[in-house]
């Protein structure tokens, strides 16, 4: 079985509750409303996929 996380809404802020959270898991999928910075952080934990929210712009290639 794989363990995947789903987050969401961070808006640039990763709160320090979120990497004990996220610990272990093999994926983690963000929802949107990502915000600057926090995929670069969640990588440090796994793998991240990420889609674009109404705050988010277009054109990143990582969402």
């Amino acid at each position: 079985m794989h363990l995947v996380g789903l987050i969401s809404d961070t808006h640039g802020l990763v709160r320090s509750d979120v990497f004990s959270a996220l610990q272990g898991v093999e994926l983690i999928l963000h929802a949107g409303d990502v915000g600057e910075g926090v995929l670069e952080e969640l990588s440090a934990i796994a793998p991240v996929d990420a889609v674009y929210g109404n705050t988010d712009p277009t054109d990143d290639p990582r969402l």
